[in-house]
């Protein structure tokens, strides 16, 4: 699970080295990305865009760019794992996985597009 953190500030600064990094970026891509609001919920660095969208979550030896709607996102980024239920994914990284300020910037505006036009992805149908 990623650290304890009352807000998006603590939870990056809780990180250290390359899960730092990779957050950082990652939350500087997808805050350039779209207008998110950032949050933080079930101990990750959500954000939100007409419900929840995106999310990154610290763990012991990996980090996750999970997205709501991910299972649609996997032609743009087929690295991407269907999770759980409904249409999850998620992009698992280690340290030696390569990923690019332009490919999370992507992710974010496509997921942002489609929470936008398909409505809040955690409501019940």
């Amino acid at each position: 699970m990623g650290p304890a953190a009352d807000n998006p500030d603590a939870y990056i600064a809780a990180l250290s080295g390359w899960q730092r990094e990779r957050a950082e970026m990652m939350r500087a891509a997808i805050m350039g990305a779209a207008p998110f609001e950032e949050t933080i919920k079930w101990t990750n660095l959500v954000f939100m865009a007409y419900g929840p969208c995106i999310l990154i979550r610290a763990e012991e030896h990996r980090v996750l760019l999970g997205f709501w709607r991910g299972k649609r996102l996997r032609e743009l980024e087929p690295r991407i794992k269907a999770s759980g239920k409904y249409e999850l994914g998620n992009l698992e990284m280690t340290e030696a996985t390569e990923v690019t300020p332009d490919i999370v910037a992507t992710l974010a505006a496509e997921a942002f597009r489609l929470n936008a036009e398909l409505g809040n992805p955690a409501a019940r149908p």
